[in-house]
């Protein structure tokens, strides 16, 4: 009994958690995130963002200006401007969304970094729960 309750716990508290959340209208913190996306110019993170978007993965991307990048490719440091993704999804659409951008994205190994949403606009997070298909 007390291994199956071990092993239940997760299970059970997400459930309680949910039920909270629908009773309360509270937000369950790491429920959605945000994804980091760098790409090589403005028209390729453009083409990306919409490409997202179109696929219903996020809900929201803001494309940030040009920065300086240095980074070690192949044992060599270099140094390129990049723009920057921020892409506001649900949680759950992670996996989805990297292999995704991976597909389409030019860059060998692009880098697509998530960060769960602790605490937020209680509206905006419910709009980007709204904005986006569970499945």
């Amino acid at each position: 009994v007390v291994i199956l309750s071990l092993l239940m716990y997760p299970v059970l508290r997400s459930v309680a958690l949910q039920l909270h959340s629908a009773i309360t209208g509270s937000y369950i913190s790491g429920t959605h995130s945000i994804a980091f996306i760098n790409c090589l110019n403005e028209q390729i993170a453009k083409d990306i963002a919409r490409a997202i978007m179109d696929k219903k993965l996020a809900a929201y991307v803001n494309i940030l200006p040009k920065s300086l990048a240095l980074y070690f490719w192949k044992g060599e440091l270099e140094e390129s401007t990049e723009i920057l993704l921020l892409v506001k999804t649900r949680t759950s659409k992670i996996d989805e969304l990297s292999n995704y951008v991976r597909s389409i994205h030019p860059f060998e190994i692009p880098e697509i970094i998530s960060l769960p949403i602790d605490q937020g606009n209680p509206l905006y997070l419910k709009w980007i729960e709204e904005s986006i298909p569970r499945e």
